[in-house]
């Protein structure tokens, strides 16, 4: 995933793409910062799930932005957000259906032997390991404890 962000932004440089550049700066920096915390707990670099748990909040947090500049009116603000957000989602796995994230949840239970709501952990590590970046965990939650609640 490195080398994609290095080459994305050196196209970007040539093409004098300035939000591009700048966000793909922003992701080697984010990177970088990532890579010093984990030099201090004596292990490598950033592995590619850590790397891809940065970009969704990157995400994340333009997607705030973006939310409180349209509703404030800031059509200009809104738009960079939202180009970043194109940007940033190019480095992401496509995402998974709903239809896809509930059988991806009916697969983990029966693989990890999930048996009632107090195994819920197991299953969202089963799907966490399965479909590293590709699953909004947050809504996913609710539908594995409905999942196993019933």
């Amino acid at each position: 995933m490195r080398e994609q962000f290095s080459e994305g932004l050196k196209t970007a440089l040539k093409a004098r793409d300035q939000r591009r550049t700048t966000t793909l700066r922003a992701i080697s920096g984010a990177i970088k910062d990532k890579d010093i915390a984990i030099r201090q707990e004596n292990r490598g670099p950033a592995t590619n799930e850590e790397i891809l748990t940065i970009i969704q909040k990157m995400v994340k947090q333009r997607e705030e932005s973006f939310a409180i500049y349209a509703q404030a009116g800031r059509a200009d603000l809104a738009t960079v957000e939202k180009e970043e957000i194109d940007i940033l989602n190019e480095f992401l796995p496509k995402s998974l259906t709903e239809d896809e994230v509930e059988a991806a949840i009916r697969a983990a239970i029966v693989t990890s032997g999930a048996d009632g709501a107090k195994d819920m952990g197991k299953v969202i590590a089963q799907l966490k390991s399965d479909y590293p970046g590709r699953i909004d965990f947050g809504k996913a939650s609710g539908k594995v404890r409905a999942f196993l609640a019933g």
